[in-house]
């Protein structure tokens, strides 16, 4: 069987690997942002095992998605994804200075510092989630927080990764987490969007995920491409059929037009990241295997900082332990 295995954090070379090497079935997982953290790193992982915690992610975005559309729809396009964790950074980052809160000023500021959107592109990304609730505003209304529904969110968001994780090694971040929820997440936010921000390999997807993160809802697209997969099947096997036989299909499980999902599938076809097993838009879509695995790594470099995060602050309280290539309870 297919395995990956996780070399130290010490090697490095993300571009001397590129999407190849788990075509080869084997990856080293430093070139994968230094795919994860020692405990982590020395664990030999069955490729299985990622490829089931990568759809288990993808399957837990979708339903966040059905859940809370409006919210979750703002993590969906590469641009806002960056936006919201810029914004999480700076109300619990000012939140352990006992000030906490974000103003529009301060997420305009973020956003140029960042490179990820000129000042009146955050401004009016604030206005936005201003007034469908996301942030609400408090005593001084130049201050906002997040709503209560928001935070609940981003509970389940780190609940997910955190559970990813746990079935790649068989760790207990996910229940070590959820025990302290309230205290963790104002803890990681800081560190984890400050993380996400600065990685060049998270901000600079392969090919095929560009096409659509540029989008709205592009990432939904890809959630729902990698969920329904018939995946990991054989390193020989160059693509793999979904559960996705019509564009409009497509459009209306994402919230997309159909002109709009089209042109994303088209963009992809050309390159060959996606294709048809019949007619276009009348047969079962099919995604490549590059295409799978750059989406793998995304996930992977992803669940690199968080778990790395949660670490840095179990380490902080004494209160996790690497044993066995396993996060346990001390």
């Amino acid at each position: 069987m297919s395995e990956i295995v996780w070399l130290p954090r010490e090697r490095h070379g993300l571009e001397a690997i590129g999407s190849t090497a788990l075509s080869d079935a084997k990856v080293d997982a430093t070139c994968l942002r230094r795919a994860c953290s020692e405990r982590l790193a020395q664990t030999s992982v069955d490729e299985t095992l990622i490829f089931g915690a990568v759809t288990y992610l993808a399957n837990s975005f979708i339903a966040l998605h059905e859940k809370a559309p409006r919210t979750a729809a703002l993590f969906a396009s590469q641009q806002r994804w960056f936006l919201c964790h810029a914004a999480l950074a700076q109300h619990f980052g000012k939140a352990c200075e006992g000030s906490p809160g974000l103003t529009r000023r301060s997420l305009g500021k973020l956003a140029v510092h960042y490179q990820i959107a000129s000042r009146n592109t955050a401004f009016a990304f604030f206005d936005e989630i201003l007034k469908y609730g996301i942030i609400e505003q408090t005593d001084r209304r130049d201050i906002a927080v997040p709503s209560r529904e928001t935070l609940a969110l981003l509970k389940r968001w780190y609940e997910f990764h955190f559970r990813a994780l746990d079935m790649m090694d068989g760790g207990q971040r996910c229940g070590w987490f959820l025990a302290r929820s309230e205290q963790l997440v104002a803890k990681l936010s800081p560190v984890v969007g400050k993380k996400l921000l600065e990685q060049t390999e998270v901000r600079s997807p392969g090919h095929y995920c560009a096409i659509f993160t540029d989008g709205d809802a592009g990432g939904l697209i890809m959630d729902r491409l990698a969920a329904t997969a018939d995946w990991p099947g054989t390193p020989e096997q160059k693509h793999y059929l979904t559960e996705i036989t019509a564009i409009a299909e497509l459009a209306r499980l994402t919230g997309l037009s159909r002109a709009h999902t089209s042109r994303k599938l088209a963009a992809s076809e050309r390159l060959g990241g996606t294709g048809w097993s019949g007619a276009r838009g009348r047969s079962r879509l099919w995604i490549s295997r590059e295409f799978l695995i750059q989406y793998a790594e995304t996930q992977l470099q992803k669940l690199t900082i968080l778990n790395e995060a949660l670490e840095d602050v179990g380490a902080d309280g004494g209160a996790i332990k690497a044993e066995s290539g396993k996060a346990r309870i001390a």
